[in-house]
């Protein structure tokens, strides 16, 4: 069942906090920016919120289990389909790639989600997933607060690890890594890999399918 009950109740305190951390708000889209396909591939945002990344990004499509959410988002311009990352209301092989930023966090299956995705991916297609690590310094704290959050009290946070794994059994191959939030350093300094960062981004591509990345 997806977990939608904070993002209906506190929909304007979600916006508010990019607004107060525009900082990292930053770092985690530029993250998630130097991984996304050409402007003219056609992208798909699940659990796309408000839209706070499928809007700059450039991605129109996106799904969301969370209506006063979906409506933030429409009016950024974004099409909005009800739905949960387990069962995406799309043909097979319809994008060209789909983006999840902190969305499996909050769903019931993250395997299931992936081989979604897998399914509504063109041939070559990737996933982009962002998500907090939950062996970072900043995983830690939001794990040990989660009682405490309005958003992350029902959260399940995973290792980079865990990701990477959990993608492999969907069909996915790890290409590139992005991580920023970095203890000590500017909050925009982005490197290569994870280990390091709060925020982790990694894209993957379909096994056994030649992609941009190889060459």
């Amino acid at each position: 069942m997806p977990k939608t009950e904070p993002f209906e109740k506190h929909s304007e305190a979600y916006d508010e906090w990019f607004e107060k951390n525009r900082d990292l708000y930053e770092a985690e889209l530029e993250a998630i920016r130097e991984l996304i396909p050409p402007p003219e591939a056609e992208g798909m945002e699940v659990g796309v919120g408000s839209g706070k990344f499928a809007a700059p990004l450039g991605i129109k499509i996106g799904v969301e289990p969370s209506e006063k959410m979906a409506i933030k988002a429409r009016k950024r311009g974004i099409t909005v389909y009800p739905g949960i990352a387990e069962d995406l209301p799309f043909p097979d092989g319809r994008f060209d790639f789909v983006l999840m930023v902190t969305t499996i966090c909050f769903v019931d299956d993250v395997i299931k989600s992936f081989v979604e995705a897998f399914r509504v991916l063109k041939p070559g297609g990737c996933i982009i997933v962002g998500f907090v690590d939950k062996e970072s310094k900043l995983g830690r704290h939001y794990a040990g607060k989660r009682e405490e959050s309005k958003f992350y009290k029902e959260a399940t946070f995973f290792s980079a690890q865990e990701v990477l794994k959990y993608l492999e059994e969907a069909g996915f191959r790890s290409v590139r890594i992005k991580q920023t939030l970095i203890p000590g350093v500017s909050p925009e300094t982005i490197f290569d890999g994870f280990g390091k960062g709060a925020f982790v981004a990694i894209r993957g591509v379909c096994r056994g399918v030649k992609s941009a990345d190889d060459s």
